[in-house]
């Protein structure tokens, strides 16, 4: 599996991002897919999670209420809404695939993992 993700960028706080992965997979809704984030001198974190069906989401604490993941079967993407932006959400966000369709928030659930995507919130 391949993952690319793309729509990072600078945005000042309280503005909105949209986020997304394409992947190249044989059969998408097999996998697991998640977004994680590493801040600057920080360790990667997760961040958001759904199920290969899309029906079960998990998201990070911090996020809940302000970011939206969701997927789109028949075209092998995944998407990372994030509204309300907050100097402290400023990262690189990777997207990951798991071979499992459970969802997950274990970062070692994951096998595959797109290139990172910055994100840049100013205050």
């Amino acid at each position: 599996v391949q993952l690319q993700a793309s729509g990072g960028g600078l945005v000042q706080a309280g503005g909105s991002l949209r986020l997304s992965c394409a992947a190249s997979a044989r059969t998408f809704s097999r996998h697991r897919m998640g977004w994680f984030r590493q801040a600057p001198g920080k360790e990667r974190e997760f961040v958001a999670a759904m199920s290969g069906s899309g029906v079960t989401t998990d998201y990070t604490d911090s996020v809940k209420g302000r970011f939206t993941i969701s997927r789109d079967n028949a075209r092998n993407t995944m998407t990372l809404q994030m509204n309300s932006l907050k100097p402290e959400d400023t990262a690189v966000y990777y997207c990951a695939a798991g071979d499992s369709a459970y969802y997950s928030n274990r970062e070692s659930d994951y096998a595959y993992w797109g290139q990172g995507t910055l994100v840049t919130v100013s205050s």
